[in-house]
């Protein structure tokens, strides 16, 4: 029971209360694993499966009856990159949200399968996400010049990522970044949240195992790492100190999410960088609660913020 001074739920979130306080675990890591990566050897319904360097998979929607050899239709590219804490989870989880900005915005759509730590920490699992956007912007049916990011939790933190890799390599200019409640900063705590026993799916036990495994320091707490300082510096957004230049940012969060303080200050960062911003705070959500509320109707708004931003940052230019 929480104490009486504790914050209330979004009244849409009916099963807040019965949510665990994490999802992944040491103990559930693996079984979660593979759960989540039933499926991702079969190509979405009316897309394809397309297979990377090192086995990495991209998983290909694109509007319904439209085909990559469409002769001068050339169309906006959205990548996305699923979350799990960089530990679970597979690119299958984004084919509803991919397949509905296929048909909506009239885009190539593509979610990215990204190899996992700890067999394959950083920066595996970022280049992965460089191969992907590479691949997207390649496609004789997309304009390389209106290719937007959009990531969920850790990927949330990937897109992040990629869209400081896509600024200091110059080989693209990304039209816009959208994260959902973004796992931004391995520094962060349970000691971080407003209400610790209000978090719901991911907690900071959780936290430094995803982290940890990350940058291959094992289940180290808050921090640790193997890395020299230059690469932590780029395996972690909340640790880059230049954040100038980067495409514009769409940042939504829930006020009883682990991340919603790393996530508010990482807006206010990008908006003092001169980067174009929106961030959208929703008052008493839980990290993931679109996902495991999604006929909530404070979770199809949400969703439906995130397809309007994508088609501002996509409009032709």
């Amino acid at each position: 029971m929480v104490n009486d001074d504790s914050p209330a739920f979004h009244p849409d979130l009916t099963r807040a209360r019965f949510m665990p306080g994490t999802s992944a675990t040491r103990g559930n890591r693996r079984l979660l694993r593979a759960l989540t990566r039933i499926g991702r050897g079969r190509a979405p319904k009316g897309g394809e499966l397309v297979t990377l360097g090192e086995g990495v998979t991209v998983r290909v929607h694109r509007p319904a009856g439209a085909s990559a050899t469409d002769a001068g239709e050339r169309r906006p590219g959205i990548l996305y990159l699923h979350g799990g804490g960089l530990i679970i989870g597979s690119a299958v989880q984004g084919d509803p949200l991919c397949r509905r900005l296929a048909d909506e915005l009239g885009a190539v759509a593509a979610s990215v399968d990204y190899r996992k730590p700890p067999e394959h920490p950083y920066p595996a699992p970022l280049d992965d996400c460089y191969a992907a956007l590479q691949w997207l912007a390649a496609q004789p049916d997309v304009d390389p010049a209106r290719i937007a990011v959009i990531g969920l939790s850790a990927g949330g933190g990937l897109a992040a990522s990629l869209a400081l890799l896509a600024r200091d390599r110059g080989e693209f200019a990304l039209a816009g970044q959208v994260l959902a409640y973004p796992m931004l900063d391995d520094r962060t705590d349970e000691s971080a949240a407003a209400h610790p026993r209000m978090l719901r799916l991911w907690n900071g036990p959780s936290n430094r195992l995803g982290w940890g495994m990350y940058l291959g320091a094992g289940t180290a707490g808050p921090g640790a790492t193997t890395l020299d300082a230059a690469s932590l510096e780029h395996a972690v957004p909340a640790r880059r100190a230049d954040l100038t230049g980067l495409a514009p940012a769409w940042i939504g969060v829930g006020t009883l999410d682990l991340f919603h303080n790393e996530d508010v200050e990482y807006a206010r960062r990008l908006t003092e960088a001169g980067v174009p911003t929106e961030l959208h705070v929703i008052e008493g959500a839980y990290h993931g609660f679109d996902a495991s509320e999604p006929t909530a109707a404070v979770a199809v708004d949400f969703v439906q913020r995130q397809v309007d931003a994508l088609r501002g940052m996509l409009a032709a230019r």
